[in-house]
């Protein structure tokens, strides 16, 4: 028989185990998967405002800082999709940023960053792309 104290009751079961099978998910499930298909080696990085930048990447997340490259940094992951991410990140006493990534090939990314760097802000769209092996 339907009552209102049914419903209410296998509700709450059912958000139990919700809950308890979503952390043991989210404790498997890889963070930013999509940058581990961006292809290692040298990219060129062309910038909407004409100017284009060379770098060697040996993984995706390298172009989450670029305006940060070195320094150590919090991130916050804001979206983690299968074809594009976008992270927020904090660098003590370095300045700040958010970078939003969007995967066409594993050869071809799309990058916007935005933030603080060197007490200014930044912001920049840029098209990414492989063109080679990164030489030693």
């Amino acid at each position: 028989m339907f009552t209102w104290r049914s419903v209410l009751l296998g509700g709450a079961f059912l958000a139990g185990l919700s809950a308890a099978g979503s952390n043991e998910v989210a404790a498997e499930k890889p963070v930013l998967q999509m940058l581990g298909r961006i292809s290692e080696g040298r990219w060129e990085l062309r910038r909407r405002d004409g100017s284009v930048q060379r770098i060697c990447i040996d993984s995706g997340k390298r172009l989450i800082q670029l305006r940060h490259p070195e320094s150590p940094c919090n991130r916050l992951v804001l979206e983690d999709g299968p074809s594009s991410v976008t992270v927020q990140y904090t660098c003590r006493g370095k300045g700040y940023g958010r970078t939003h990534i969007r995967l066409e090939t594993g050869q071809l990314v799309q990058i916007e960053s935005q933030g603080i760097a060197e007490g200014l802000p930044f912001e920049f769209v840029a098209e990414g792309r492989r063109i080679g092996d990164c030489t030693p």
